[in-house]
């Protein structure tokens, strides 16, 4: 799909599904709108609109404001993130917007963004929302959002965000599709868990797409009641494969088998072991020296060996080079007899 097309849809979509789109800030002139805006960074408006209607009751205008000192306007917003910064910025954009524009916002991104605490996204959040001016402000939800549903490819930062977006979306629809992208992602296109189910562009979405065809699976969907995991360059189904160096090992079941790969071999019920150079099935083989045994322990003494098979009742011992049945033989040495 042509990216034209895409964004023909999306906006399509939006203008049916959210014909009305607005802040979730609770403000009542261009200053409040302003001291909302730096508040809600990295905060949710929600919080912030539990700390506002105290603190503008206090301080209603830039002129109000800038009379406080740093630590009367913390005692209002020590529960939002960041209090200390945040009361440092709004004391001194108070005094700023006394001081040069005599108490009033300016209505030009330049100049906002002159006043402390005020960066690119909260300028650009004031010209859309309060002065309606066609500006597209970036925050986290329409970073995510726009990058998951494909308008925006590989862009590393908000400004090539913003870029893209103002780009394709139609100048006049700008302050709106703000909204649209800010609160589809607040509620539907999540970051942790999207909900995928009560989307309605699933049928263009980029990250549905990869999600359905599994082109990269990352153990997050499930195939039946099987899980997929890629680990390494293989897929499991109920088994899981696991890389270690050049071999695999596996997990998989045949019958009531277990089946391992242990070295080059595979066994059933019955482990095998490389030790030496043998194999074994139900019965070790130790290598002692040179000799194998089965039932019997062979040990080697030196260059002789030794056993403890019996041969009916009796015990045969090798000592030296003879033989005895139940008696001993020892030889000694007696200057030339036995």
């Amino acid at each position: 799909m042509r990216k034209s097309e895409l964004y023909r849809r999306v906006i399509e979509y939006f203008e049916q599904a959210m014909p009305v789109a607005e802040t979730e800030l609770h403000y009542g002139s261009p200053f409040q709108l302003l001291v909302a805006v730096v508040l809600s960074a990295q905060c949710t408006d929600k919080r912030v609109n539990m700390v506002t209607p105290a603190l503008f009751a206090a301080y209603p205008t830039a002129e109000a404001m800038a009379q406080a000192s740093e630590e009367d306007i913390f005692s209002y917003i020590h529960s939002v993130s960041y209090p200390n910064n945040k009361s440092h910025h709004l004391a001194g954009l108070s005094r700023m917007l006394v001081e040069e524009f005599g108490g009033e916002v300016p209505d030009d991104r330049d100049q906002l963004q002159r006043l402390p605490g005020v960066g690119r996204k909260t300028a650009n959040v004031v010209e859309a929302v309060y002065f309606d001016r066609p500006a597209m402000p970036v925050d986290t939800h329409v970073f995510r959002v726009a990058n998951r549903i494909g308008l925006t490819v590989n862009s590393k930062t908000p400004l090539q965000t913003e870029r893209e977006l103002v780009k394709y979306i139609p100048e006049q629809l700008l302050p709106k599709a703000h909204h649209w992208l800010i609160l589809h992602g607040r509620y539907v296109c999540q970051a942790r868990k999207p909900k995928c189910g009560e989307c309605g562009l699933t049928e263009v979405c980029c990250f549905f797409r990869r999600q359905e065809t599994g082109d990269k699976e990352t153990g997050d969907r499930k195939t039946g009641d099987k899980e997929i995991r890629r680990m390494g360059d293989k897929k499991t189904g109920d088994k899981e494969i696991r890389r270690m160096g050049g071999k695999e090992t596996g997990g998989k079941e045949t019958g009531d088998k277990k089946i391992r790969r242990m070295g080059d071999k595979e066994t059933g019920d019955k482990e095998i072991r490389r030790i030496g150079g043998k194999e074994t099935g139900d019965k070790e083989i130790r290598r002692t020296g040179g000799k194998e045994t089965e039932d019997k322990e062979i040990r080697r003494m030196g260059d002789k060996e030794t056993g403890d098979k019996k041969i009916g009742d009796k015990e045969i011992r090798r000592m030296g080079d003879k033989e005895t049945g139940d008696k001993e033989i020892r030889r000694k040495e007696v200057k030339g007899a036995v």
